[in-house]
């Protein structure tokens, strides 16, 4: 099958799974009332008759900017951790293992506790203190891994990480303890939730997440070259070390800015390259715009098990996305072993 045969039919399935995500519910709406609704908010159109007015603001006002976001959040994932696995040459590699998250985590459990706010930014403070939190971590690993491997080698950065990531998980569950009136708060915000999300949200997010994936594809070329080693790249004319600073800073920003608005989830930024890879090859040009689509699209089937598989409750996203994707990271794990 032609590549852009494939890409056509992935966008098409993307947009039949945000119109499911969006349509069922505690009240299913039926996929053409959803495309009157979006066709009239969107055209200023008068609604039809047919369509009743309570369904406007269910989809409208909850389940479309919910919906939206996930893709967002799941695309930026995807795209952080398929930038990461080429830069680091391991499939296994994501934001996380720099210590985004928990990074992330320690801002906004401190937002949460002490309950500081920023005048301007307003219900932004919390995903804006996280982001900061979650970039500050990745640049103090990458400057470690740099004083200590000058040459910055990917073990080195992957172990460094790895050691930021414990250390700031032990301060996280030294907050938790101490501050047994947010224990609740806390723990579901580690475990990420897209509940009570808004219009606002997607118009912060958006732009941030579409600046980092514009500069990130000006790199796929030397993604793909650095795929190859570091050797080549270098022989080749390419200054590793410093391209090295800006994937990883970019895909460290796509994590924290992702994770800031809903909390900590996990396994997208692992599941969707490796799927994308098997079905688009190995060029960047392609795996990073279709690793958004792949990601956004498998992240709103998630959202949608969430908030429906329990009637009347919803489960946080995180916990979803771990169910489907711890057995998936030992299928990658062993696979890789028995090549070897």
């Amino acid at each position: 099958m032609k590549t852009s045969i494939k890409v056509i039919i992935s966008i098409v399935f993307c947009f039949f799974i945000i119109i499911l995500g969006v349509g069922i519910g505690s009240v299913n709406i039926p996929p053409s009332h959803i495309l009157k609704i979006l066709w009239s908010n969107i055209l200023n159109r008068p609604l039809p008759v047919d369509i009743e007015a309570n369904f406007v603001s269910i989809i409208w006002k909850i389940r479309l900017p919910r919906a939206i976001l996930a893709f967002i959040v799941g695309g930026a994932l995807a795209v952080s951790g398929s930038v990461m696995q080429s830069v680091l040459k391991n499939p296994l590699a994501s934001s996380y293992t720099l210590g985004v998250s928990s990074g992330a985590s320690v801002g906004a459990g401190l937002v949460m506790i002490t309950g500081f706010s920023i005048p301007i930014l307003g219900k932004f403070t919390l995903p804006f203190v996280g982001l900061l939190a979650g970039l500050l971590t990745v640049y103090l690993a990458i400057r470690f891994s740099a004083k200590i491997d000058k040459n910055m080698e990917n073990n080195t950065i992957i172990l460094v990480g790895m050691v930021f990531s414990l250390f700031i998980n032990a301060m996280i569950t030294l907050m938790t303890a101490l501050s047994r009136e947010n224990l609740q708060k806390l723990t579901f915000w580690q475990m990420g939730s897209f509940s009570l999300k808004e219009w606002s949200d997607v118009v912060v997010l958006f732009p941030i997440v579409v600046l980092c994936i514009t500069i990130l594809m000006k790199y796929s070329k030397e993604l793909d070259i650095m795929t190859f080693g570091e050797e080549q790249a270098m022989a080749i004319g390419v200054d590793t070390k410093r391209v090295k600073w800006i994937l990883l800073g970019l895909s460290a920003a796509l994590t924290g800015s992702a994770i800031a608005f809903v909390g900590v989830i996990g396994f997208i930024d692992l599941i969707s390259p490796h799927v994308v890879r098997k079905i688009f090859g190995a060029s960047h040009k392609l795996v990073i715009p279709m690793s958004m689509i792949f990601g956004g699209a498998f992240m709103v089937v998630c959202d949608l098990i969430a908030r429906t598989i329990i009637p009347l409750s919803e489960l946080p996203v995180g916990a979803v996305t771990a169910i489907i994707g711890a057995p998936f990271f030992g299928y990658v794990y062993f696979s890789r072993r028995k090549v070897e």
